[in-house]
């Protein structure tokens, strides 16, 4: 049995320009952090005593006798890439909800990958986990998601990612102090608005038309310059706050599908208590909020927002972890195939119930 543990993310800046039909292009680059909120993929070989070869247990349970008729995507095409022909039981945990701009898409297939290669005997690298990963969101699949969210949740950490013209994705971990690092995490709260939505929907809302809105993209790729040179100064983290603040106006003019009224409002009500800027994580148009907010005020904008849940959190380092592994007894092809023969009388005669007989 395998169980793998891949974290979330958050993004600061940059966020679109790490689309392929962008970056391809103009290249492209993300400021972004994991943090303490996981994702976790339970595998293991099924073994032959039951009438199903495959379980997936998800928002669904899925009981099938072969991958193409899996209904959850991901599963099925991690599967395919694998290479996985035997028996198994797959199970997802996560400690935040889907469809909320943390990344948790991405984070389901770098983990599941990396269970299934761990299931194999193989030990993938952190880059190997990240460019399978885009290839099956975005060529497999056929997604339209960028490519920060799988780099992250493989490699884990504090990182400014670059997307070059040519394809090419370098990592560049930042090398704060661990008191900045510290302090920054103090400046910021999470909140969840409630808002569920497919990241993939409201991308397709400006991605496609990035040339028409180009001086706003490569303004969202400059403010990861920006944010850059603010930490690596280490001395005005608020200067850090108000680049959110104009990256998040300047995201909302890209559709008006990153945006509603009523994230507009709690925005509002969050900068009035003392936030001095935020965003919604990933997209948009729901899912959580991320604040910049000095620690003073921290107090007033949770009371000000007190109608939403409040995440705490911490940031990580990790990236995704195999955190169990036993080695169970296995099962041969041949002795599944035989086990499968002796038992189809059983399960013809009596379907849903194996009997053995007199103990």
């Amino acid at each position: 049995m395998i169980i793998t543990r891949t974290p979330y993310r958050i993004s600061f800046f940059g966020g679109g320009t790490d689309y392929p039909s962008w970056y391809r292009e103009h290249g492209g680059a993300v400021l972004a952090t994991t943090i303490d909120k996981y994702c976790y993929l339970t595998c293991r070989y099924l073994p032959p005593f039951f009438e199903h070869r495959i379980r997936v247990v998800w928002s669904r349970i899925e009981m099938c006798h072969h991958r193409d008729e899996i209904r959850h995507p991901a599963v099925r095409e991690v599967l395919r890439h694998v290479g996985i022909e035997r028996g198994v039981e797959i199970h997802h945990d996560g400690d935040l909800p889907a469809r909320s701009g943390m990344g948790s898409s991405s984070a389901f297939t770098v983990g599941l990958l990396h269970a299934l290669y761990a299931l194999k005997g193989h030990m993938p690298s952190k880059r190997e986990l990240a460019l399978e990963s885009v290839a099956i969101e975005q060529d497999r699949l056929k997604e339209a998601v960028g490519s920060q969210d799988q780099v992250l949740a493989a490699h884990g950490g504090l990182n400014h990612v670059v997307f070059g013209r040519d394809g090419e994705i370098s990592v560049n971990p930042l090398t704060l102090s661990a008191d900045l690092t510290q302090q920054l995490c103090r400046h910021l709260m999470l909140f969840y608005t409630g808002i569920t939505r497919t990241a993939s929907e409201v991308a397709e809302s400006y991605i496609q038309r990035t040339n028409i809105k180009e001086r706003h993209m490569q303004a969202l790729g400059q403010m990861v310059d920006e944010g850059l040179a603010i930490l690596n100064e280490g001395r005005d983290l608020v200067r850090f706050g108000r680049l959110l603040h104009e990256a998040w106006e300047a995201k909302r003019s890209l559709s008006a599908s990153v945006s509603n009224k009523e994230i507009d409002d709690l925005y509002a009500d969050a900068r009035g208590a003392g936030a001095i800027g935020g965003k919604l994580t990933g997209a948009g148009g729901g899912g959580f909020m991320l604040l910049f907010v000095e620690p003073h005020n921290r107090a007033r904008v949770r009371e000000r927002l007190s109608g939403l849940l409040h995440v705490p959190f911490r940031f990580s380092f990790g990236g995704s972890q195999v955190v169990f592994f036993d080695p169970e007894q296995d099962y041969s092809a041949e002795e599944q195939d035989r086990a499968a023969r002796i038992l189809r009388p059983f399960r013809e005669s009596t379907p849903g119930r194996i009997s053995w007989g007199r103990r």
